[in-house]
């Protein structure tokens, strides 16, 4: 059961991770997009306030399935975690963290960017 739990974490949070990067391109989308985007930052900068910056209920649930499989040598970040998993790589956090963050801080940019031209083109229908 835990592994099948490792795997459909695995590709649940790589998608996820994947929909808030890139999820802004498509029209319809964007508003499911932005409401992920939200909750994301909430996570990480709210709830980050009591479970430490960058906080995930995903990674802490991952993690614990990962543990219950034998595996207790996890980075602290789910993003060094794919990096590690997929390249091999051994990133330091702290830079992982600023990509991660500066990342995110861009797409919510874009995101109200989009936002603000999307209600324009309605409004002039």
């Amino acid at each position: 059961m835990y592994a099948f739990l490792n795997i459909g974490f695995f590709i649940f949070h790589s998608a996820l991770i994947l929909f808030i990067i890139f999820g802004w391109i498509w029209k319809k989308a964007r508003r499911i997009h932005r409401i992920v985007l939200v909750l994301t930052a909430s996570s990480w900068f709210i709830l980050g306030i009591w479970n430490g910056f960058g906080y995930c209920p995903f990674t802490d649930w991952h993690y614990q399935v990962r543990m219950k499989l034998g595996h207790y040598d996890m980075p602290e970040s789910y993003i060094k975690f794919l990096i590690q998993s997929i390249t091999g790589l051994d990133i330091p956090q702290k830079l992982v963290d600023i990509v991660a963050v500066s990342v995110l801080f861009f797409i919510l940019g874009l995101s109200v960017l989009l936002y603000m031209k999307d209600r324009r083109e309605s409004r002039s229908r």
